[in-house]
């Protein structure tokens, strides 16, 4: 299904009115005209081509899933490869919906691969800004690339909670937390790396549509696009940052297992120790051999004196050392 809308003068005059239309409101120089195909067929493709007049090889970039986010400069028109992103609650695991723009002198269209691409929420976004419809092309890509980076600002303050949350579970005790906080840490290392992927390209794609050159961004609208640039800039450095607090988050994690080890060693050889008392005394006076209080009541209470007297020596003195 189609998603159409007419400007005229600024102001919007039409919604979803037939494709076949396009061309005779495209012969009014005050007209801009919006389409959107979600999962169109090579029917689509092919009219389009015509009706627009696009590059092939543009055409073939949106074709083909799972571009680079991007732009390219043609003769006639611009193309634009960009990605949403969305969270999941529970597995904290990054989801994509690619978009690929066209945008031409006085018409923007939208080919979605599925309905992941919120566009309501883009369509809202030029409802709330009437007042920059008069500026054409450059305000409804405005609006979509506004709703874009928007989408990968949520996405990057959601890992970050995810992060702080678990490095909340570094000191719990238990070996179910230890194997918790690992694999949460390869969960979040992977959904940043793949937000990383779509979100670091966005700084050239914004860059380059502000320029004089690309007749897109007039000079009223050139804060509001300064404005989604600092947001792609400030979401590709929290991006950066929370891979390296993941990586120390797993490093620390490895410590705390080595940590915990030593503990455990150390406990285990305080005991040892201990045990070692009594065998020693109790294997001196197995022996076959005549030793003081050999066959006497008294010698028996002297080696058992000795195990009790010694043991609680290495017990008290391992304890104030704090190793058992």
């Amino acid at each position: 299904m189609a998603l159409t809308r007419l400007y005229k003068d600024g102001v919007l005059e039409l919604k979803d009115f037939p494709v076949q239309d396009i061309s005779d409101h495209l012969e009014d120089p005050a007209s801009v005209v919006w389409l959107d195909l979600c999962r169109p067929s090579s029917e689509d493709f092919a009219m389009i081509q015509e009706e627009f007049g696009l590059h092939e090889l543009a055409l073939e970039d949106a074709r083909h899933p799972h571009q680079r986010p991007k732009l390219d400069h043609y003769r006639t028109h611009q193309f634009i490869s960009a990605y949403a992103t969305a969270i999941d609650p529970d597995t904290a695991e990054l989801t994509t919906s690619e978009i690929a723009v066209f945008v031409t002198e006085r018409a923007v269209i939208t080919i979605r691969t599925d309905d992941g691409f919120a566009m309501e929420e883009v369509l809202a976004r030029w409802d709330d800004s009437p007042d920059l419809a008069e500026h054409g092309v450059g305000f409804l890509v405005h609006g979509l690339l506004d709703y874009v980076v928007d989408g990968h600002f949520d996405a990057v303050q959601r890992l970050d909670g995810y992060i702080e949350a678990l490095e909340d579970l570094l000191f719990d005790e238990g070996r179910h937390e230890i194997r918790t906080v690992q694999r949460r840490c390869y969960e979040l290392r992977k959904s940043l790396v793949r937000l990383r992927r779509v979100v670091l390209p966005m700084r050239e794609v914004v860059n380059a549509l502000m320029r004089p050159g690309m007749h897109v961004v007039d000079e009223p609208l050139t804060p509001y696009y300064q404005d989604v640039y600092d947001h792609v800039l400030r979401v590709t450095e929290w991006t950066e940052s929370l891979r390296e607090m993941v990586t120390t988050v797993l490093e620390t994690n490895l410590t705390v297992q080595g940590n915990s080890m030593n503990l455990i060693m150390k406990k285990v050889t305080s005991w040892a120790a201990i045990i070692a008392v009594p065998t020693a005394v109790t294997g001196f006076y197995g022996q076959n051999v005549p030793y003081p209080g050999f066959s006497q009541q008294w010698g028996f209470v002297t080696s058992t004196a000795a195990i009790v007297i010694l043991s609680l020596l290495l017990y008290v003195s391992f304890k104030l050392k704090d190793w058992i």
